[in-house]
C-alpha cells in the first residue's frame, strides 16, 4: 500500500535525480506526495508528486498533515470550485459551460479528471457532493460533462465514470408548459413557488404529460443526475430556523459547511424563494450561499448573487450578519457590478477570488468591483507592506504561448500521378478555414482568414487559483509559467 505524505513547506523543488539539482517542477504546500521509497538518498526521498513520477524531494520538506484545499478552476465564463478536505472528501461546486461550448474546449471536468486519474491514479471520480449553485448553463455544464456517457462529452477525459453521493441545488428551475416555452413557474405574491426539490420532483418534471415540465438543457442535465444514482437535495436557509449544514459537514465536524442562502420563506406550509425581478436576476440572485469552516479559517462561496439578493440576505440575517464574515470569498457573479457594497463590507474578505472569462459579452470583472473588493477587504500591514487584502482573478492568471505561422505542410497528398508533399509558404495567399466557439454558443461559427492574419496558440496555462489552509495559516497561490514557480501569498486567519 502506498505511503502518502504531504508537503509541509510553502514550496519545494522537485528534482529529477537524487544526486543532481535539475528541477522538474515546484511543489506547493499541502501537495499530496506518494513515497516510492522510504529510504533517503542524499537527503531526498523518491516520490510521485503531481504529474511527475520517480522524482526526488528533500526530506525536510515532507510532512504528515493534509490541508483543506480549494481549487478555483479557470473555466472561462462561469464558476468551478473543487474542494478537497483534510479527510480527503471531495466537493465540486459548479463547472462552467460544457466543454463543447467552451472556446478552449475545457471545463471543470478536465481538472477534476486530471486530479483523480493523474494524481490519485484512480479510474473513477468519486465526489461526496456535487453542488449546482443555480440553474444557469455556465455553472452546470461542466458538471454535466463529468456525468455524461456521451463519447463527445467525455472526449479527452481519462477516467471511466463519476460517482456522486449527493447532488445539491438551489430550487429555482427552468420550466415549460403547453402555453409557455421557458419560465420559472408561479411568481405570484412576490415569491417563487414552483421549486424543484428531490428525485421525485425531477422525475415528475421529466414526464411528457406533466402540467409543469422541466425545460431544455436544464432538463437534460437533471435527467443525467437521475441516471447517475446520486441523492438529490434542495438546500436553503430559513431565518426562522437554526442554520443547517451539508450532510457529512455538520458543525461538530473538523470541516463544516454552513448553508446561508438562498433565503427560504414558507407560504401555506410550502417553501418559496423571493421573486427578485427578471428571470436572470432570480436565477442568479437565488444562488446557493455557503460558508466553509476549518479551524479558524472561514471561506465564503457565493454563486452569482446580485445586489437585490445581497440586500435581501442582509435584511434576513439581522442579528447574524457576522455569519457573512470570511477570510476568503469567491466574488459574486464573476465580478459583476450588480453588487452590494454593504454586503462586501460585512464579508470583509482578506482574499477575494474572481472567476471570469475573456470571451464573453459581460466585460467581467468590472473595475469598480475589483476596487470595491479591495476597499472592503480586511486590511493588514506589516513592515510597511500590504499583506491583505488580496484580489485574484482566474482570467488574469491565465496565460497563452503564441506564435506566427509561416508554413503549412501536408505529407502524402493524393494526386492522379501519385502522392506528393505540399508546402504552402505564401502567408497572404494561404487561407485558413476554422471553427470558432464563443462561450456558451449553441454551435461553433465558421471563419476564414489568411495565414498572415492568424496567430498559433502554442499552449494555454489555465488561471487556476489555489487556496490552502491548516485552519490557521491561509495560503493563496498562482503559477508563474515563465519562471515555473508558484507566486505565493500567505496570511493568518483573523477568526
Amino acid at each position: 500500500m502506498a505511503i502518502i505524505k504531504y508537503l509541509k513547506s510553502e514550496t519545494a523543488k522537485v528534482y529529477k535525480k537524487s544526486n543532481e539539482n535539475t528541477v522538474l517542477l515546484e511543489a506547493l504546500w499541502g501537495d499530496r506526495i506518494e513515497l516510492v521509497s522510504n529510504t533517503k538518498v542524499n537527503g531526498r526521498y523518491k516520490v510521485n508528486v503531481r504529474w511527475a513520477k520517480n522524482v526526488y524531494i528533500k526530506a525536510e520538506d515532507i510532512g504528515d498533515e493534509p490541508l483543506l484545499e480549494l481549487y478555483f478552476i479557470d473555466v472561462g465564463q462561469g464558476d468551478g470550485v473543487l474542494i478537497v478536505t483534510p479527510e480527503r472528501k471531495h466537493i465540486l461546486i459548479d463547472g462552467g459551460y460544457k466543454r463543447s461550448k467552451q472556446p478552449h474546449g475545457k471545463s471543470a471536468a478536465d481538472f477534476v479528471d486530471w486530479k483523480f486519474f493523474k494524481e490519485y491514479k484512480k479510474e473513477n471520480i468519486e465526489l461526496d457532493a456535487m453542488i449546482c449553485s443555480h440553474c444557469d448553463a455556465d455553472h452546470y455544464g461542466g458538471l454535466w460533462d463529468l456525468l455524461s456517457n456521451d463519447e463527445d462529452d467525455r472526449k479527452e477525459l481519462d477516467t471511466k465514470a463519476t460517482k456522486v453521493d449527493t447532488f445539491y441545488h438551489a430550487g429555482v428551475s427552468w420550466w415549460k408548459t403547453d402555453e409557455k416555452r421557458r419560465f420559472l413557474g408561479d411568481e405570484s405574491d412576490g415569491m417563487l413557488h414552483d421549486l424543484l426539490t428531490g428525485k421525485t420532483s425531477i422525475k415528475y418534471g421529466l414526464k411528457k404529460n406533466a402540467d409543469l415540465r422541466l425545460q431544455g438543457e436544464w432538463a437534460d442535465f437533471l435527467k443525467t443526475i437521475i441516471d447517475s444514482g446520486a441523492s438529490v437535495k434542495r438546500i436553503a436557509h430559513n431565518p426562522s430556523k437554526d442554520f443547517k449544514y451539508l450532510k457529512g459537514f455538520e458543525e461538530d465536524k473538523a470541516t463544516s459547511i454552513k448553508i446561508l442562502g438562498p433565503i427560504e420563506t414558507r407560504v401555506n406550509g410550502k417553501p418559496t424563494l423571493k421573486d427578485l425581478g427578471s428571470y436572470s436576476t432570480n436565477t442568479n440572485g437565488n444562488s446557493i450561499l455557503l460558508r466553509l469552516d476549518y479551524g479558524r479559517a472561514r471561506i465564503l462561496l457565493t454563486g452569482d448573487l446580485n445586489k437585490k439578493s445581497m440586500q435581501h440576505i442582509i435584511a434576513s440575517l439581522q442579528g447574524d450578519l457576522i455569519e457573512l464574515a470570511a477570510d476568503v470569498a469567491k466574488s459574486c457573479h464573476h465580478g459583476s457590478d450588480d453588487c452590494s457594497y454593504e454586503f462586501l463590507q460585512y464579508v470583509n474578505a482578506a482574499a477575494t477570488v474572481i472567476s471570469s472569462g475573456d470571451d464573453e459579452t459581460h466585460a467581467h470583472p468590472r473595475p469598480n468591483i475589483v476596487a470595491a473588493s479591495g476597499a472592503t477587504g480586511f486590511k493588514k500591514i506589516e513592515n510597511d507592506e500590504m499583506v491583505t487584502p488580496l484580489i485574484y482573478s482566474t482570467e488574469i492568471s491565465r496565460s497563452l504561448r503564441m506564435g506566427d505561422p509561416y508554413e503549412v505542410k501536408q505529407d502524402d497528398y493524393e494526386t492522379p500521378n501519385g502522392d506528393i508533399d505540399i508546402v504552402l509558404t505564401d502567408e497572404a495567399k494561404t487561407k485558413v478555414r476554422y471553427y470558432r466557439t464563443a462561450s456558451g454558443a449553441l454551435r461553433p461559427s465558421k471563419k476564414i482568414k489568411s495565414m498572415n492574419r492568424l496567430k498559433v496558440v502554442d499552449g494555454i496555462v489555465y488561471g487556476l487559483v489555489n487556496v490552502r489552509t491548516d485552519g490557521n495559516k491561509i495560503l493563496c497561490a498562482t503559477l508563474n509559467e515563465g519562471k515555473r514557480k508558484w507566486e505565493v501569498k500567505s496570511f493568518t486567519s483573523r477568526f
